[in-house]
């Protein structure tokens, strides 16, 4: 895991016990920290009291437990260096003297009591992301690649890990996917850690300095934590200005002319407008088609060339990359059909770039409809040769298709709906479920939903 003697003997409470939580609690106490730690749910304070967790100090003490000279705050680190652990709601103690409040993305920040009582106490409120940049300094010489964006992030990240990886340079993939990035072990000398960062992680971090700084794009979205579209710009926006001179920016032209993101960047920031860099033939790299996918390219593509790849290696991890699960998914070809899975298209606004990347689709859609419209979708109609409804919206979309002169059959089920299309298709054409609506009538979430439409593919 990502340590840092900085942590050694200072006074933090954590806020939130879920992977990120128990991994800042864990790199925390192997630091030599003093750790107050609190999960409304008490299953979780129970799984932290783990064997690899005794022994360090009280190994799990709460404020209830006999020990009335040393409350509220834990006990001095052990003389062997190791941190101490205590469980105790942040709300109901004096957080003076504590170095930082430690609390997940989930939290909001624009209503959550913990930001009043925090600020009381003079106390920063800050989440993993900005414990890992205080933990730079200890780790051996690296880059790090920070992604934001509305759309997009995600495949940006994984791409870029993929492309770097590839070219056999040492990498880490974190922050908004994959593993938390304290519980990872630190790059050997020349890794470059890439990280996604979501508006809510950016607001809890104050000094991470990205050699590369990435914003894909700008559409509204997490209104509801934000003084309006301005205030979440804003917050994507600090994610330059806590670079550093000498650094780098790659930003696509809508939101710098709009919102103006770079200006509060340090003097002397490098920057590149994705807009305008140069890429490949799209058709050579078969999990990143269709045009939201070449935005993701060109930031990807912009970064690389700031790290000094070459273009040859770049081209071999647009060419090798596989795709994130569930985000137009290439899950199989049969007898010259595709079938894709895009479950993670949860809404109308999800599912219109994956209508735009195919030309000759048969389309299952439907599940627990977020809006009574496709609108979104409308203008791709074109590519639907047909659809197959399931779920709760299959009625209103199979209503909505036919009113657009498409044929429609009401399948039902997913797997109806994949035997039928599978029935239909022709080589050269592409069965995709993108659904356009949330899982939760016939599945416990958008993976389950994908892992179903695997199984009716591979049953077939």
């Amino acid at each position: 895991m990502i340590t840092s003697p900085a942590f050694a003997g200072k006074r933090y409470a954590v806020l939130g016990l879920a992977r990120s939580g128990v991994a800042t609690v864990e790199a925390l106490l192997a630091s030599g920290a003093r750790v107050t730690a609190w999960d409304a749910d008490e299953a979780k304070r129970n799984a932290l009291q783990a064997p690899s967790l005794q022994g360090r100090g009280w190994g799990g003490a709460s404020l209830e437990d006999e020990r009335p000279d040393e409350l509220p705050h834990p006990p001095t680190p052990s003389p062997e260096g190791k941190g101490e652990l205590l469980f105790a709601d942040p709300m109901e103690i004096d957080l003076a003297g504590y170095d930082a409040v430690i609390v997940s993305p989930g939290v909001p920040l624009n209503r959550h009591p913990i930001v009043a009582h925090a600020h009381k106490a003079r106390v920063p409120i800050i989440g993993d992301i900005e414990l890992f940049a205080q933990a730079r300094g200890d780790l051996p010489a690296h880059r790090v690649i920070g992604i934001t964006g509305t759309n997009g992030k995600s495949t940006t990240t994984a791409l870029l890990h993929h492309i770097l990886e590839t070219a056999g340079i040492p990498t880490l993939m974190g922050g908004n996917i994959g593993l938390p990035i304290l519980s990872r072990d630190p790059l050997s000398e020349g890794g470059v850690y890439v990280l996604e960062l979501s508006s809510y992680q950016i607001d809890l971090t104050c000094t991470l300095d990205c050699d590369v700084a990435v914003l894909t794009n700008i559409t509204p979205d997490h209104l509801d934590r934000y003084d309006g579209f301005e205030g979440y710009a804003a917050s994507k926006a600090r994610l330059f200005a806590m670079q550093s001179e000498g650094h780098a920016a790659v930003v696509d032209a809508w939101s710098e002319a709009e919102y103006a993101v770079l200006d509060d960047a340090p003097d002397g920031l490098g920057f590149m407008l994705s807009d305008e860099v140069a890429i490949g033939d799209q058709a050579n790299w078969p999990a990143l088609q269709g045009p939201h996918n070449a935005q993701n390219v060109r930031c990807a593509v912009a970064t690389c060339r700031i790290l000094g790849l070459e273009e040859e290696a770049i081209e071999q991890g647009l060419r090798t990359y596989p795709g994130l699960p569930h985000r137009m998914e290439r899950v199989a070809e049969k007898d010259g059909v595709l079938f894709v899975n895009d479950s993670k298209a949860t809404n109308a606004t999800a599912t219109a770039p994956a209508l735009a990347a195919y030309p000759l689709i048969h389309w299952i859609l439907g599940g627990v409809p977020k809006t009574d419209d496709l609108d979104d979708c409308a203008p791709h109609f074109d590519h639907v040769l047909k659809g197959y409804t399931i779920g709760d919206a299959g009625p209103m979309f199979a209503r909505i298709l036919k009113e657009a002169g498409k044929p429609v059959e009401e399948s039902g089920t997913l797997e109806a709906a994949v035997r039928a299309a599978a029935a239909h298709a022709k080589p050269g054409e592409v069965v995709m479920l993108s659904p356009a609506c949330a899982s939760f009538d016939q599945f416990s979430d958008y993976e389950a939903r994908g892992r179903a439409f695997r199984d009716a593919v591979a049953g077939l």
